[in-house]
C-alpha cells in the first residue's frame, strides 16, 4: 500500500471510531447546551467532559489543573509528536451557548475519540485540553503559564460560525473595569457639596467618542455602563462601567489602551472624582495561523463536503491566539449552515443545538482528526513540527 493509501486507511479507521461513539458525543454537546455555565464556573461542563474522556480506552485523564479546578487534560499514546486539541465549554451571560462552545467541546472530544485508538500506530501523543473561561478570563493563558501546554508541537480547535473559513483573524484585546468615586449630596439643596461621578463618566464617554476619529486602523474601543447613581435628586456618588480595547497586535493594543486611559482620566480631572481602573482577565494576543496546518485542515474539510475559504476579515478575540504565539496553531471557523446569524445572540445559540450544529460537531471532529493524521504521516510536516 502506498503512503496515500495508508493515510486513507487511517482516516477511515478514525471515522469509524467516531461513528461508534457519535451518539454519546452529541448527547454531551446537547447536555452542555442545556446547562450553560459562565467562565470559571464550568463545574458540570468540566466534570462531564472528564467523564466522557475516561470512557475512552487507555486515556489518561486529569480533572483540575494547577490553579484551575475546571480545566481538564487527557492524553492517549506516548509518541514523540504531541498534538493538542483545545476544548472550550464556557457560556455567555444571559444568552447561554451563543458562541457555540458546546460544539467546540464536542468536536474536540470527537477528534480525541477518533485518534486515541490510532495514537500508537501514528507514533503520536494526542492531548485534549479543556480550557475554561475563554469568554471572559483567558483560561488558556493561565494554562500556558502553568505549563499545561508544555511539549506541544501543534495545537488546534474549531469554532462554529456562519462561514466556513480555514483561518480566523481575531484582534488582540484587553478588558477593564472602571469606577468613579465622587461625593453624594442633595441635588437641589446643596449640589455644590457633591462630586458627580456620573458627570465624570459622561466626560469619559464623550472623550472616547471624540478620540475614535484619531484611532489607528484596526484599533477599537467598546464600553458599557454598569450603573451611575441611585435617584435623580442625589448627586451620584459612584459610576462604573466596563471597557474593552482591541487592536491588530499587542503593540498597537498598548497604544489604544493609552488613549482609553487618557479619556478616563479626563473625567476624573474635570469633576474631581477619584478614578479606579482594574484589568479584567488577561490580555489576548493576535493570532498566528500556521499555514501548512490550515491548508491541510481546508483539504480535509473539503473531503467532508465543506468548501473552506480564506478571509482577511478581522473580528472578535480569543485566548487561542496566545497559544498560537507559542506553538504552531490553527483556529478555523465551521459554519452552522444557511441562514445562521453571526455569533453572540440567542438565534445563534439555537443553531448550536440544531441538526446543523450536530453536523458541525462531526465535521469539525473529523477534519481535526484527519489533519492530525496528515501531520503524523507526512515526513515533511512531522519533521517540521518536531524541529520547531
Amino acid at each position: 500500500m502506498n503512503a496515500d493509501g495508508l493515510t486513507d486507511g487511517l482516516k477511515a479507521k478514525a471515522e469509524a471510531a467516531l461513528a461508534s461513539e457519535f451518539d454519546r458525543i452529541l448527547g454531551f454537546s446537547h447536555r452542555l447546551h442545556e446547562n450553560p455555565e459562565t467562565g470559571w464556573e464550568e463545574v458540570n461542563a468540566s466534570t462531564w467532559l472528564a467523564g466522557e474522556l475516561r470512557a475512552v480506552p487507555n486515556a489518561r485523564v486529569t480533572h483540575g489543573l494547577g490553579q484551575l479546578p475546571t480545566a481538564v487534560r487527557a492524553e492517549a499514546g506516548t509518541g514523540a509528536l504531541v498534538l493538542t486539541i483545545c476544548a472550550e465549554y464556557d457560556a455567555l451571560p444571559g444568552v447561554g451557548h451563543a458562541c457555540g462552545h458546546n460544539v467546540i467541546a464536542a468536536a474536540a472530544l470527537g477528534a480525541f475519540v477518533a485518534l486515541a485508538p490510532l495514537a500508537d500506530q501514528l507514533d503520536i501523543t494526542v492531548r485534549l485540553l479543556g480550557t475554561p473561561a475563554e469568554e471572559n478570563g483567558g483560561g488558556k493563558i493561565v494554562m500556558l503559564e502553568q505549563g499545561d501546554f508544555d511539549g506541544t508541537h501543534a495545537a488546534m480547535m474549531v469554532h462554529p460560525g456562519n462561514v466556513d473559513e480555514y483561518e480566523m483573524h481575531p484582534y488582540a484585546c484587553s478588558g477593564f473595569a472602571v469606577r468613579y468615586e465622587g461625593r453624594a449630596s442633595h441635588a437641589s439643596a446643596a449640589p455644590w457639596d457633591g462630586i458627580n461621578a456620573l458627570d465624570a463618566l459622561t466626560v469619559a464617554l464623550t472623550a472616547v467618542g471624540l478620540a475614535r476619529q484619531q484611532l489607528e486602523p484596526g484599533q477599537q474601543i467598546h464600553g458599557s455602563v454598569d450603573g451611575a447613581g441611585t435617584a435623580p435628586n442625589i448627586i451620584p456618588e459612584t459610576a462604573s462601567g466596563k471597557w474593552m480595547v482591541r487592536a491588530h497586535d499587542v503593540l498597537s493594543l498598548q497604544s489604544v489602551t493609552a488613549v482609553l486611559e487618557r479619556c478616563l482620566r479626563a473625567g476624573a480631572v474635570a469633576t474631581g472624582a477619584a478614578l479606579h481602573i482594574e484589568q479584567v482577565g488577561r490580555t489576548y494576543a493576535d493570532m498566528r495561523n500556521d499555514q501548512p496546518m490550515a491548508q491541510l485542515f481546508a483539504a480535509n474539510a473539503g473531503r467532508l463536503g465543506r468548501t473552506m475559504s480564506r478571509s482577511d476579515r478581522r473580528g472578535g478575540s480569543t485566548d487561542m491566539a496566545n497559544v498560537s504565539q507559542s506553538f504552531p496553531s490553527i483556529h478555523p471557523m465551521i459554519s452552522l449552515g444557511d441562514g445562521c446569524p453571526p455569533i453572540h445572540n440567542e438565534a445563534f445559540a439555537r443553531y448550536a443545538a440544531s441538526p446543523a450544529g450536530d453536523q458541525a460537531v462531526r465535521d469539525g471532529a473529523l477534519a481535526m482528526a484527519f489533519t492530525c493524521i496528515d501531520l503524523a504521516t507526512d515526513p515533511r510536516q512531522r519533521t517540521r513540527l518536531l524541529d520547531t
